[in-house]
């Protein structure tokens, strides 16, 4: 159906602009429903793990914390044929080490209220992939052998310590900020992990201290390129992130 879906928000829902190149797992658009501004996102995600992203943001929206909140459509449902719509979220990116500081607070909060939260459809954690190969985006048969040993090497380092929902890409781009809230957006990498896979963050905001900060730092890094790896080998990220993750005798 594609966006032809986003007719079952209302007869008077439009498509305003684009928000992303409409490239890689998902298109996203501004769009106005009953008047509003809200947030469209049409992707190739299906309906069990779309269950999971809606479900969490409603229970975090409902114990009080700032996040975009799926917006029902005209029949109840939070999702169709792909589509998502979401609540708006005004704000900007985080600049100063003040900011970063409370973004490390808004992540502590996520993983207090998710502890022992169900993994998402279809995913693995790092802790899973020191023995699974595979796992939602995720395949490191494609990646070096050499390469994929010192991924699990850095998050055999993080295991054994308690899991909750990552948001799992906290970058600048997906925090908006205002002078009263933090909320994280986009969703689409959140699943169930150990917490320091988010907190390895600039001007160390969280308080890990160095050898706690390298270690969430060596993680993340195995994650990000384990996770944007393709099967040529090409992409420039991807093998920036491999090269950043040291081999551990």
């Amino acid at each position: 159906m594609g966006w032809e879906a986003l007719k079952l928000w209302g007869d008077d829902v439009v498509r305003v602009e684009p928000l992303t190149g409409g490239v890689g797992l998902n298109e996203v658009w501004s769009v106005r429903v009953g008047g509003r501004l809200a947030v469209a996102r049409l992707g190739r995600r299906g309906d069990a793990d779309l269950a999971w992203e809606t479900g969490l943001l409603r229970h975090l929206d409902r114990a009080g914390m700032p996040v975009p909140v799926p917006i029902p459509a005209t029949d109840g449902r939070l999702f169709a044929d792909g589509l998502v719509v979401m609540t708006h979220v005004a704000g900007g990116p985080p600049e100063t080490e003040a900011d970063w500081r409370r973004v490390a607070g808004t992540l502590r909060r996520l993983h207090r209220l998710t502890l022992g939260w169900p993994q998402r459809p279809g995913w693995r954690s790092s802790a899973d992939l020191l023995h699974a190969e595979t796992g939602t985006r995720v395949d490191l048969r494609a990646m070096p052998p050499e390469g994929v040993a010192r991924c699990r090497a850095a998050w055999a380092r993080i295991t054994g310590r308690a899991t909750c929902v990552v948001h799992g890409d906290p970058n600048p781009r997906n925090i908006r900020m205002t002078a009263d809230s933090v909320t994280l957006i986009d969703w689409d990498e959140a699943h169930v992990d150990v917490a320091d896979l988010d907190l390895a963050l600039p001007h160390d905001a969280a308080g890990l201290g160095d050898e706690d900060y390298d270690v969430a730092a060596q993680a993340r890094a195995a994650w990000e390129a384990a996770v944007c790896w393709d099967p040529t080998g090409t992409d420039p990220f991807a093998a920036q992130r491999l090269a950043e993750v040291r081999a551990i005798s």
